[in-house]
């Protein structure tokens, strides 16, 4: 008995020994051995980029003719150059220099498989060729697995994070679609289902509303609100710049105007969506057609007459003394 603990005894340590051998993170790898996991790549050779990430959301990202990035199935939205600059400066500098596994059978642990992984990134070059690459788990701070497509090795590498290589449209573009600023304004007409009313501000700066019926006051605060929410809108994502009969813009729901002293912005708001609240938006400044959350223009469909108008103060009225009063007294 004591013959056979001895032998597994010995067994375990040798099964430790080769996990440590095979698993065990390399600090470092020879200078002949240690290459970039992109090599042959440079920036200016690369066309495009698909990410994938762990939630199977994808985005592509295209250099257009005039050299700048853009969202191919988003009507050639542009997207901030910057942005795709530094990832694939980042993408670049992976290397081989952190060995972690040499077999397949680890991919998915590390989640570097082709169906299992954080992040896949397609990059595609000039020549027509596309070199995959998959980021996975992180298992330090500041550190997370890489594998590139074909290769069974796997490294650690400090380049890049996944939370760097984002599968959201608005992680690679502005978003501000509407901006006007409030002292820039000096008139503003809003049209919903409940009505019609136009602003516009004095020689003093205050705000007015046209055709105020005599005997009513404005309420300033409501009109403050109005303008607040009127001036900025921020999209959820873009449409592109073709019309569609489903965005609901032959008869928008709301028509918002703003007009400064050298221009006039209409925005039409069109049909809200059932799967993700948000509503199609068109600016006059725009040729892009996009979405925006449902807080950016719920509060403007809904505003009515009561929200620019005060209430009268209620006035007492006179009780006259009757005779009975009066002999009570």
């Amino acid at each position: 008995m004591k013959r056979t603990q001895q032998i597994l005894s010995a067994v375990l340590v040798v099964q430790m020994v080769l996990i440590a051998v095979v698993f065990w993170p390399r600090g470092s790898v020879s200078g002949d051995e240690s290459r970039l996991l992109l090599d042959g790549i440079e920036a200016a050779d690369v066309v495009a980029l698909t990410i994938t990430d762990v939630d199977e959301r994808t985005i592509k990202i295209r250099r257009g003719v005039d050299g700048g990035w853009m969202l191919p199935d988003s009507g050639e939205y542009p997207v901030e150059e910057e942005k795709v600059t530094a990832l694939l400066d980042k993408l670049a500098a992976i290397n081989t220099g952190r060995l972690v596994t040499r077999t397949a059978g680890s991919h998915k642990r590390l989640q570097v498989a082709a169906n299992d992984f954080m992040r896949r990134v397609a990059v595609e070059t000039t020549d027509g060729g596309q070199r995959v690459i998959y980021l996975g788990s992180s298992p330090s701070y500041g550190t997370i697995h890489v594998r590139a497509e074909g290769e069974n090795e796997a490294y650690l590498t400090g380049a890049v994070s996944s939370w760097e290589v984002n599968a959201t449209i608005t992680s690679w573009i502005d978003t501000s679609y509407l901006s006007v600023a409030s002292e820039d304004l000096v008139a503003l007409m809003l049209k919903n289902p409940n009505g019609q009313w136009s602003f516009e501000k004095d020689g003093e700066g205050n705000w007015t509303m046209v055709d105020l019926p005599a005997g009513e006051m404005l309420d300033e605060s409501g009109v403050t609100a109005l303008v607040n929410q009127a001036r900025w809108m921020n999209m959820v994502r873009p449409l592109g710049k073709q019309a569609d009969a489903s965005y609901g813009l032959d008869q928008p729901a709301g028509t918002l105007t703003l007009q400064t002293a050298d221009r006039t912005i209409t925005v039409a708001i069109g049909a809200k969506s059932a799967e993700d609240n948000t509503y199609v938006v068109k600016s006059s400044e725009s040729p892009y057609y996009v979405r925006v959350s449902e807080y950016s223009v719920q509060g403007l469909l809904e505003k009515s007459r009561e929200d620019f108008i005060l209430e009268p103060t209620p006035v007492p009225e006179e009780v006259t003394p009757t005779p009975e009063d009066e002999s009570e007294g």
